[in-house]
């Protein structure tokens, strides 16, 4: 068949062909390329999906399980008057619950996902690009749109009427995200940000970093860890990585000797941070929370990047208490997008100093002149301009929805998490060749009753491969799971130390030279960088791993494989693209 397109160029939009538009993983194609693709596989449904307790004591805390009779059947729960499950998809969440009996217990989310995300249904979207972003829950943007039409707010910088409406939204929302992360008023404040971005450059900008400073990090951290560098150097801080274990993360025993030879001597005088990634974004690995403790006795200030953790795991700042947290709201509840916070140490923040100051953060500026007198109200020096005070209220709503559903959501995406590990894992070729290569950390430890927590996140990063083993295109992967109604992602993930270890080019990036962009990087090793990442989340169900198994189905099987192979060639012919390698 056709050839690989050169990794450098950007593949063209594509229009959906004739023949394309018949590979839908629709439960309705029960005549579609896409059924008969995944009706081998379905015929190793039980294989996929029978995963036995590791031993006896777990296999008695089942027997206390509520007997699967209670729980409804696939048809009932996920369809509505449109669609038809088919009889193996039934059977196949039969098989899954005779697996993880456990799944029972979050029926609750199973309500959540008829209520507030039926339109995944009426859409037809596979969606697992959580890490990327939550999907919002429809009751939070009617509850908010609801508010807006009979409120009226203003700029939170007056004492008008609806200046207070504001600003007491504001101050609402600031009590929920503290009741949220189990922090107290009276130790932590909430800087509302952009973002989580925004809330760690908060951080990097004003840290006091001098000659004999460190600034202690993981290689597996997203580049708005790594970017704090740019601060820290320029005053002569030293910065230390944690090289990461195979799986990313880092190993504890390691992150403490680096973080004992480079504790600070004088805390007032060099002061030290740890940044502590909470869950990589891209190797799936959970770094003990403990760390911080140890790294907090050795006299360093701490900051925790929690974007992706917070979406599905408890952090209590009463347990853990970081200097400073970052978080962004869309990754966890999904709206809104452009607020994030920064919840940190009222104490830490009168260390921070800020190179500059704008509207809102200050109460006297002399001008000609030098003389700045910043507001007395320490999170107000931190919000530049005007926060986003129309979408405060919904950050309120949206931490209060979470608190509900978040104690179920550990045990749920376990068992989704294992049972898609399972059948991508046992995916073969016509050959017998593995389709998938897993790369990221999978769940060590099966949880069993809510409240548990697990070991990893909730993503799986992947690459496709050919029957002879080699990588498929990121860019045919992406395209192809585009026809498929499948949303998920491919490249580094804005994380180059934790894509570098789960590829394999901990080495080649050594080698990088001042001004090389990524092209010349994949010329250098011969092929794209990058992963592909499929990542559950709060509104995840079983319907979605089984689509997404028939989505990998599609691409182990020849027939398909190659229809979607040569279309996607034919567009890059079409565009006069430059074609290299053989990949079917």
């Amino acid at each position: 068949m056709g050839s690989v397109p050169s990794t450098q160029q950007r593949v063209p939009a594509r229009k959906r062909s004739t023949v394309l538009t018949r590979i839908a993983l629709s439960c309705t194609s029960g005549t579609s390329l896409a059924h008969d693709a995944a009706s081998d596989l379905s015929n190793d449904t039980c294989s996929i999906f029978n995963e036995k307790s590791p031993d006896k004591e777990r296999e008695r805390e089942h027997d206390e399980l509520p007997p699967k009779e209670i729980h409804q059947p696939l048809a009932a729960t996920y369809a509505n008057a449109q669609d038809r499950i088919t009889d193996a998809a039934n059977a196949a969440y039969q098989e899954f619950l005779s697996a993880f009996p456990e799944y029972r217990l979050t029926w609750i989310l199973d309500t959540l996902r008829r209520h507030d995300y039926s339109r995944l249904e009426t859409t037809g979207e596979t969606y697992v690009d959580y890490m990327g972003g939550a999907i919002y829950p429809a009751s939070l943007v009617r509850v908010h749109a609801e508010f807006l039409s009979r409120s009226v707010l203003g700029n939170t910088h007056s004492v008008s009427n609806s200046s207070k409406l504001s600003l007491k939204c504001a101050d609402e929302a600031r009590s929920a995200v503290l009741s949220f992360f189990r922090a107290s008023s009276d130790d932590y404040a909430v800087i509302f940000t952009a973002n989580a971005t925004g809330a760690l450059k908060l951080v990097g900008e004003a840290f006091p970093f001098t000659g004999g400073s460190s600034y202690v990090l993981s290689c597996d951290s997203h580049n708005s860890i790594h970017g704090i560098r740019e601060y820290a150097m320029p005053r002569g801080a030293r910065v230390c990585y944690i090289p990461p274990t195979k799986t990313g993360g880092f190993d504890p025993s390691t992150a403490k000797n680096i973080l004992l030879r480079n504790r600070p001597r004088a805390r007032d005088t060099a002061p030290s941070l740890f940044a502590l990634t909470g869950q990589s974004n891209i190797t799936n690995s959970k770094t003990p929370l403990s760390i911080i403790e140890y790294a907090s006795s050795l006299g360093y200030h701490t900051l925790l990047d929690a974007a992706a953790l917070a979406a599905t795991s408890t952090v209590s700042l009463s347990d853990c208490p970081v200097d400073a947290m970052a978080v962004s709201f869309y990754k966890m509840f999904g709206f809104p997008t452009g607020v994030g916070a920064l919840v940190v140490k009222k104490a830490f923040l009168t260390k921070l100093k800020r190179p500059w100051f704008a509207g809102g953060t200050v109460d006297v500026v002399q001008v000609p002149g030098t003389i700045v007198t910043r507001t007395s109200v320490l999170h107000e020096q931190f919000e530049d301009g005007t926060i986003n005070y129309l979408n405060l209220p919904a950050v309120t709503h949206g931490v209060r929805f979470l608190s509900a559903y978040l104690p179920f959501l550990p045990l749920r995406l376990s068992c989704l998490m294992r049972c898609l590990v399972s059948g991508l894992t046992k995916l073969r070729h016509e050959n017998g060749a593995p389709t998938v290569r897993i790369l990221s950390a999978t769940p060590m430890r099966r949880l069993t009753s809510v409240g548990e927590q697990s070991d990893t996140g909730s993503l799986i990063s992947l690459l496709f491969l050919s029957p002879a083993g080699e990588m498929l295109p990121l860019a045919f992967v992406e395209d192809a799971a585009a026809q498929a109604s499948v949303s998920l992602r491919t490249g580094c993930m804005c994380n180059p130390g934790g894509a570098a270890v789960l590829l394999g080019l901990e080495a080649d990036m050594q080698r990088l030279h001042e001004g090389v962009t990524l092209a010349d990087f994949s010329r250098a090793v011969g092929h794209e960088l990058g992963v592909v990442r499929i990542s559950l989340g709060l509104a995840s169900n079983f319907q979605d791993v089984w689509n997404v198994l028939r989505f990998a189905g599609l691409l182990a099987n020849e027939r398909t494989r190659g229809m979607l192979w040569d279309a996607w060639v034919d567009a890059d012919a079409d565009a006069g693209r430059a074609l290299i390698g053989q990949a079917i």
